[in-house]
């Protein structure tokens, strides 16, 4: 009877795994009894959000947005199964009375299904307002209303309603599940040194568990938010056995590259979606990590102790994909540079996938489903293209308003595979029109960086994947004849909107060093080109002609059949 529950089980979860859908990530009950079910992924680029309603009646169901909660204003879709047929509407509400039938349809309906008592209504919208009866979705919390019939005929639905507000764009689930503990990592009573930037690392061992665990949320602990810029946590190799406390990048913790969590300045606590957990434990416990804090401190102040870091909550009920980052974009190197006084000058980081099974023995496609993209101060914008056979098919994500100050690790709404052989294309804009010296790639806060680090399952044992301009190519395709006389050209220039977009040009179609490593920073080495970047258009509106032909379809029908009958 034990086996025959074991297995039972196993075949539970595992339908349960089966049933998950990446394109609906996100899901919260509604309603305080779990009759009603929302789930929701979005497509911000496209411009698009797609949702799935699930209540447990053979009636009708309604869904829709609302400024105050109540039927005043609200934007309303009301669907339901009768023997003839479906039927669905966008409709709107001036009070409380029958919601009126939008002219303009903008939902599109994808499946309504209705089957032991549950009604189930796929539809989709575009994020924007398409007229003056729908309701724009933002990134803040949004009045969410719901209401259904114990029929197809459409009453008054009595007590079967309720509001329930969520931030639909920005959600970030909060689960809390059982077997749950967590642990700190963070710097112990540091003295942060008077440099405007300091780089401070610390080894250190995980608390040690007697099989795997799962991470499901990173905490940031921060002590003095006037001076944590941001930090990593980097998983060590094998290699490095010992604990170590440092000044970063100046002993044994240059090895440590594999990223594990990154915090941002701005950014709060992230959560991993339901599917996935960070693997800690078991065989991973035998690995150091390596935490990095990138102090700013302008004011050069002095004697300031600090004791940030980051907690992680873990479980051992564990989810069915392990969870890891990878480091895409331009490798962080002082050899290329951003001209001064420019509006707009664009760079490029390189991840071409199709290299990672010389580093890997079993390699797999990704399931990317958070990024944090990074610069420093002259960041404006960052975009991720995607690009597979020689084609952009999407931008993976983008930033079109970078801020420095705020920093997040962001859900993309929804999980969007990477296949072995693709192309990622960090780009990153920036503004130095204030600036009249060179701005060279670096750690310092004046320096910049290209980077976006990419959140997906399955794990694969990879560190980078990464690129960076062939400097001699650049120097070539500049008349330079030497490293050295390339410098010498790059400070003497007069940088004006001509020479700036020369060079910019010129960056873009040179030689690029593309990079790939593993967790033992074994290494994949070549050499590729940049393909070309484009602004990906959001889906337009759908039009209400079609409803309003149907509309005068069936007028035409029915002064037809009345003719008939004369």
């Amino acid at each position: 009877m034990g086996t025959l529950s074991l297995v039972l089980l196993l075949l539970s979860v595992q339908w349960s795994w089966a049933q998950e859908d990446p394109l609906l990530p996100f899901s919260e009950h509604l309603d305080p009894e779990h009759k009603v079910r929302l789930k929701w992924g979005f497509d911000e680029i496209q411009g698009t959000i797609l949702f799935e309603l699930t209540i447990n009646t053979s009636g009708w169901v309604g869904f829709g947005f609302s400024p105050k909660g109540g039927m005043t204003g609200a934007d309303i879709v009301i669907g339901g199964v009768r023997p003839e047929g479906s039927f669905f509407t966008d409709h709107h509400a001036g009070g409380n009375s029958m919601p009126v039938v939008d002219q303009q349809q903008n939902y599109k309906l994808l499946s309504l299904t209705e089957s032991d008592g549950k009604t189930i209504m796929k539809f989709q919208r575009s994020i924007g307002s398409c007229d003056e009866n729908d309701l724009p979705i933002t990134n803040l919390p949004m009045k969410l209303i719901y209401a259904y019939g114990q029929t197809d005929d459409i009453t008054y639905h009595s007590n079967r309603r309720g509001t329930k507000e969520l931030n639909l764009l920005k959600y970030m689930p909060r689960v809390n599940p059982p077997n749950s503990n967590f642990f700190d990592i963070t710097m112990v009573n540091f003295t942060v040194p008077a440099n405007q930037t300091h780089y401070h690392c610390k080894i250190v061992r995980a608390p040690t568990f007697n099989r795997k665990q799962h991470i499901y949320r990173i905490e940031p602990v921060i002590t003095n938010p006037d001076l944590v810029h941001h930090l990593l946590l980097y998983r060590c190799p094998p290699s490095v056995t010992e604990p170590f406390e440092a000044e970063c990048y100046t002993g044994v913790d240059g090895e440590c590259m594999e990223t594990v969590a990154v915090w941002g300045v701005g950014g709060g606590t992230f959560e991993f979606p339901e599917v996935a957990g960070l693997p800690i434990g078991g065989n991973v416990e035998d690995f150091l990590y390596r935490l990095e804090l990138h102090y700013n401190n302008p004011n050069k102040i002095a004697g300031r102790v600090d004791n940030s870091g980051l907690r992680f909550y873990y479980t051992s009920d564990l989810r069915q994909h392990d969870a890891a980052v990878l480091m895409t974009g331009l490798a962080v190197a002082p050899g290329y540079a951003i001209p001064p006084k420019a509006k707009s000058f664009l760079t490029y980081g390189l991840c071409d996938t199709a290299y990672i099974p010389e580093v890997l023995e079993t390699p797999h496609d990704l399931q990317v489903f958070s990024v944090m993209l990074h610069t420093h101060l002259a960041g404006r914008k960052v975009r991720v293209g995607h690009f597979r056979e020689g084609k952009q098919i999407d931008l993976l994500a983008a930033d079109e308003n970078y801020d420095f100050e705020y920093q997040e690790v962001t859900n993309l709404g929804k999980t969007k595979p990477v296949k072995l052989g693709d192309k990622l294309l960090v780009e990153c804009t920036y503004n130095t029109e204030n600036r009249s010296t060179l701005t060279w790639g670096g750690f310092s806060t004046s320096d910049e960086m290209c980077l976006a680090f990419l959140f997906y399952y399955p794990a694969m044992n990879l560190s980078t994947c990464v690129s960076f301009p062939d400097v001699t190519s650049l120097g070539s395709a500049m008349g330079a004849t030497d490293i050295y006389s390339w410098l010498f050209m790059m400070f003497t220039k007069t940088w004006d909107d001509t020479s700036i977009n020369q060079y910019q040009q010129t960056l873009k179609r040179i030689d690029q060093h593309v990079m790939v490593t593993n967790s033992n920073n074994n290494g994949s080495y070549s050499k590729g080109t940049l393909p070309d970047l484009s602004v990906i258009p959001s889906a337009p509106c759908r039009s209400g002609c079609a409803t309003k032909s149907l509309a005068l379809l069936l007028l035409l029908l029915c002064l037809a059949a009345q003719w008939a009958s004369l």
